[in-house]
């Protein structure tokens, strides 16, 4: 089993390491043909000095070389659109950029070694290695962007091997042996301590205690324990002795099931087909026909020297066509437009989750961490007054001071609300904590049991008639902790996990322009309909675990549904990775942020209207980007096949060709910067 387990960690990390070589390979490629494409612009601009002294051909052969290393290293990986037209005959932007900078490349090449005969031809000699080494670089810029957003995708999945228990303590023959976890079978006894992870799912045969489910469930308070209750892998036994029986393990855990469903999730889930994909299936046959029957048209009917006339016209429809400013319209705006982002606290991953958050009509909320402050805190303090006289301070300040060394978050949160009011606490004497149910000692002379109803039952406590008003505490969603002095019921301090303050803000304005708004959580009915009511969400989907958030999603997304899913934890991370755009909250855990493909930095609610105004400015400049980019090739492409040629004498030269695709380019990126100015 351990070798096993050893080989597989081997696989993750050859697989890791190939990823950043592939990286590196990629980001050498860029920066070499940025600074060979800047170069050679320079050289043909005459701009650097000297350089205009030499002879023609000189200055020629020099740019030539420097050309090499960009047409057949840096530019290697847009060959295989050549392949699969003659293996698949299919074409795409790939076929669309080899074609037109090899075609570039290649009259450039013939100009640079035959350049007598082009001069005696009456064209002016120009060669194009600067227009095809930008275009290349360009569009490797793309490349490498898309490149890294697809990386990371494995990040999450790696960070939830981490969170995996590497040791059991089980009990075989009589004895305690401390094994690996991968060893643990069905039906073993295990024994977990407290502080201890426990190591893989089973059922609890001895022992009581509170264990932090927040990975699982999303609920910030503790779950209580004991004999004949379901424990998790993975999760935290924080107070008590547990001994369980093991009965899942390896892949069949939960957390090995959540590692699957993000997987799948990841795999299953296609990127967004982009418009410039669409038409390219389309859009470079074409092209390459038009410029094939222009070659033929001019050979055959044009005026002498018809093959210069052929060849200058067949590379200047390459040329025209050729796709910088289409390859610039998507990663230009989207460069811009995350920047924007970033400056606001909104980090988007990749390309794909703009273009569809624009289409988005339902956005989904995990409760604990996202829409509630993700940790308990006292809401109410209800004194018994027939039995205890002193003010709801007084009762505040007895209660912290016999939780002063408690680890339990509940018994933190009564500290805490004490000491944030300014309160004097005593050092509680005698104390213990009672697994699962609360705690008792003596705090200035008093005897002090704090917990819930099972420990006051079963010290014969008296509640005169707090349990209704528990029961209506609870029906609000919040906890009940009972307080008893000296035998004597005194009182409840309601605790729960409160709402971020621009939590119904944030569903309001998302329901103003038109979204459906859901509540998911592993959260009991009781809580999560109090939490939806003061959010402003009608819709609540409560007491579901990871797999079935994830479902749900499915459910809505079978139906007709785009959806956003806005989460912080391990157990919203299938269900981040499931939706159409997962959103995770950058006070979230790791896993999350990874399994999200929009991460609000500083956890503002707020942020996801912004990001939604975002990708729909973001999306509204591609398409105008896209479309002024067809609209300029639909136009000058036929001037430069030569069809106002007969009529007016007019032939676009590959010069010119390759200014207006500069233009074409320049007007791209201006247009993409407007997001500069946009208000978020």
């Amino acid at each position: 089993m351990t070798a096993r387990k050893n080989n597989k960690l081997s696989l993750e990390e050859k697989k890791e390491l190939i990823e950043k070589l592939l990286q590196k390979r990629l980001l050498t490629k860029l920066t070499v043909g940025a600074v060979l494409a800047v170069l050679i612009m320079l050289l043909s601009m005459n701009l650097i000095p000297g350089f205009s002294s030499l002879s023609t051909k000189i200055r020629y052969i020099i740019i030539f070389i420097l050309a090499c290393p960009v047409q057949i290293w840096v530019g290697s990986q847009f060959y295989r659109g050549l392949v699969s037209v003659f293996k698949y005959r299919t074409a795409d932007m790939n076929t669309l950029v080899a074609v037109g900078t090899l075609s570039a490349f290649i009259y450039s090449t013939a100009v640079t070694f035959f350049l007598g005969y082009f001069t005696v031809a009456g064209f002016e000699p120009h060669i194009y290695f600067d227009t095809s080494a930008m275009i290349i670089v360009l569009i490797l810029l793309g490349r490498f962007f898309e490149a890294r957003s697809k990386s990371s995708a494995s990040g999450a999945i790696r960070k939830l091997l981490k969170l995996k228990a590497s040791k059991a303590t089980v009990i075989r023959n009589g004895k305690e042996e401390e094994i690996d976890v991968d060893d643990v079978a069905v039906g073993d006894v295990i024994l977990v301590r407290p502080g201890e992870k426990i190591p893989v799912d089973g059922t609890i045969i001895e022992g009581n205690s509170a264990i932090n489910e927040s990975m699982v469930t999303g609920e910030s308070i503790p779950a209580d324990k004991e004999s004949g209750d379901e424990v998790i892998g993975s999760t935290i036994n924080l107070t008590g002795f547990l001994k369980f029986r093991a009965t899942r393990v390896g892949k069949d855990t939960f957390l090995n099931q959540v590692i699957k469903m993000v997987e799948e999730a990841q795999a299953s889930k296609a990127p967004i087909q982009r418009l410039v994909d669409r038409v390219a299936s389309y859009f470079v046959p074409v092209v390459i026909l038009i410029a094939v029957i222009t070659f033929i048209v001019w050979f055959i009917w044009g005026p002498e020297p018809s093959l210069t006339f052929a060849l200058v016209s067949f590379v200047s429809v390459l040329i025209i066509a050729c796709p910088c400013a289409l390859g610039l319209a998507t990663p230009t705006a989207i460069i811009v437009g995350t920047g924007r982002g970033a400056e606001n606290g909104i980090l988007i991953k990749d390309a794909s989750s703009l273009e569809i958050a624009h289409k988005l009509d339902t956005i989904i909320f995990d409760k604990t961490g996202t829409l509630t402050m993700g940790q308990p805190g006292v809401e109410e303090i209800i004194a018994d007054r027939d039995n205890f006289k002193g003010t709801d301070s007084d009762l505040l300040s007895l209660a912290a001071s016999s939780e002063l060394y408690s680890e339990h978050p509940l018994g933190k949160a009564i500290v805490r609300k004490a000491k944030d009011s300014g309160l004097k606490l005593m050092e509680p004497q005698e104390f213990v904590s009672i697994a699962g149910k609360g705690v008792k000692a003596k705090v200035g002379g008093k005897e002090i049991i704090k917990g819930n109803i099972k420990l006051m039952i079963e010290n014969n406590i008296p509640l005169s008639g707090l349990e209704e008003g528990a029961q209506e505490i609870s029906k609000r969603g919040l906890t009940p902790v009972f307080i008893a002095i000296d035998k004597k019921s005194a009182g409840i301090i309601a605790v729960a996990d409160s709402l971020k303050d621009n939590a119904a803000e944030t569903v309001s304005g998302l329901k103003k322009l038109g979204f459906e708004v859901i509540m998911i959580t592993g959260d009991n009915k009781n809580t999560a309909d109090a939490i939806g009511k003061k959010a402003g969400i009608e819709k609540v989907i409560s007491e579901v675990l990871p797999d079935q958030k994830a479902e749900e999603i499915k459910k809505l997304q079978k139906a007709g549904k785009i959806v956003a899913m806005v989460g912080d934890g391990i157990n919203d991370a299938p269900a981040l990775t499931q939706s159409d755009v997962g959103i995770a909250l950058g006070t979230g855990t790791d896993i999350a942020l990874e399994s999200g493909k929009i991460t609000l930095v500083k956890g503002d609610l707020n942020g996801v209207l912004r990001a939604i105004i975002l990708s729909r400015n973001t999306v509204k400049i591609i398409r105008q980007n896209l479309f002024w980019a067809f609209f300029y090739n639909l136009i000058l492409i036929p001037i430069a096949a030569g069809v106002l040629y007969p009529s007016f004498g007019i032939l676009i030269s590959p010069i010119y060709a390759a200014a207006a695709m500069a233009f074409s380019s320049i007007s791209v990126v201006s247009n993409s910067l407007r997001l500069k100015r946009l208000k978020l």
